[in-house]
């Protein structure tokens, strides 16, 4: 994100938000690209680095993908509330979004993407036949199938907003009740 005028309105600033995020979703260089998935463990809160990989604005939906095998989706399905974390350091903005996650397996959204997806080096992430996290010997295992490859959406249900800047700590909350300034 380039260096921009400090906005001034809740809705200029919300708008920049969205779009913020559909340019990281459809660039890999942009700075909200990698977001931080914060997710309820068995014990303790659970945190890892997600790539964006498509943004419905008007749905207020995020996507992106998984192993299904991973911990995190178990993590998901029995409790789908998580936040998003993203930073941008060129405007000093912090995007938490509270989010209801959803892990599919199957279906149209997952075998459209799987299509796309497995015509790119990533797409190896999904192919080992060994869970994320599994203890590796010398060698690598053979591939498996596509089986193990899911499509994660994120349903968006607010946005909290901080600014640092040298002129005053701005922060703001989107979300079902409108929008409003919170004490940062």
């Amino acid at each position: 994100m380039a260096a921009a005028t400090r906005l001034e309105s809740l809705p200029q600033i919300e708008q920049a938000c969205w779009q913020g995020l559909a340019a990281a979703a459809a660039s890999s260089g942009h700075e909200w690209r990698y977001l931080v998935l914060a997710t309820a463990g068995d014990a303790r809160a659970d945190a890892r680095i997600i790539v964006l990989r498509e943004v419905n604005v008007e749905r207020r939906r995020l996507l992106f993908f998984t192993d299904s095998r991973s911990p995190k989706v178990e993590q998901m399905r029995r409790q789908p509330a998580a936040t998003l974390v993203a930073w941008s350091p060129s405007r000093l903005w912090q995007l938490r979004l509270e989010v209801q996650c959803a892990v599919l397996t199957d279906g149209l959204e997952v075998s459209s993407r799987w299509a796309r997806m497995k015509l790119t080096p990533s797409a190896s992430d999904y192919l080992s036949p060994l869970p994320p996290g599994a203890a590796l010997n010398h060698h690598m295992p053979d591939r498996s199938s596509r089986e193990n490859f899911a499509v994660t959406t994120a349903q968006v249900e607010s946005i909290d907003w901080l600014e640092l800047h040298a002129e005053g700590q701005r922060r703001a909350r989107f979300d079902a009740q409108g929008a409003r300034w919170l004490q940062p």
